[in-house]
């Protein structure tokens, strides 16, 4: 078994940028920059066979590269606990096909189509039990954040082996984007 995703990895400027948002917030388990990246789907625990069909659907997936922008810190909460802490990302009708081409493959092949609606972010922290001051702090003195154009001209489809001091994401194959011209 192989628990798996598909998501757009970030030039390193940009990790680097983002990890220095990664402070302030007691009992946040901030996320190492190597791993900073913005999920397109998750998939979750494969056997081997499923694994092969999804990289080969994945591969017929046909769009032009685009740019996105960063923008603003948000949160993500379940019920009155804040549970994460991201960095988002200004609409993009191109980001949202791609995403919607990746579903529409895996959906296609088998998968469970996803619940959740499509959020597009970055993942700076997982919380548990912090106070939500805090929270509000650290949301007020970034809220200006951006970062782009960030030219995405491929996306990746990662395994994620979990270990107590945080995942490992290893990138299984990455498959580009058309130029555009």
């Amino acid at each position: 078994m192989v628990r798996l995703f598909v998501g757009v990895e970030l030039p390193e400027d940009v990790r680097e940028r983002l990890a220095t948002l990664c402070a302030g917030v007691p009992g946040a388990r901030w996320v190492p920059p190597e791993n900073l990246h913005l999920t397109l789907r998750f998939i979750g625990e494969v056997d081997g066979g499923e694994a092969d069909d999804i990289y080969h659907a994945l591969s017929a997936v046909r769009t032009r590269s685009f740019d996105i922008t960063l923008s603003g810190v948000g949160h993500f909460e379940n019920g009155s606990e804040v549970r994460a802490l991201w960095v988002g990302v200004e609409r993009n009708a191109e980001l949202v096909a791609l995403r919607d081409r990746i579903e529409s493959a895996l959906v296609r092949i088998g998968l469970q189509p996803e619940g959740r609606r499509f959020t597009p972010h970055v993942t700076l922290a997982r919380l548990r039990d912090t106070p939500v001051h805090r929270v509000s702090t650290f949301l007020a003195h970034n809220s200006l954040f951006r970062a782009g154009p960030i030219p995405i001209s491929h996306f990746t489809l990662f395994s994620s082996f979990l270990q107590g001091s945080g995942p490992i994401y290893t990138a299984e194959a990455d498959y580009p984007l058309e130029l555009t011209a």
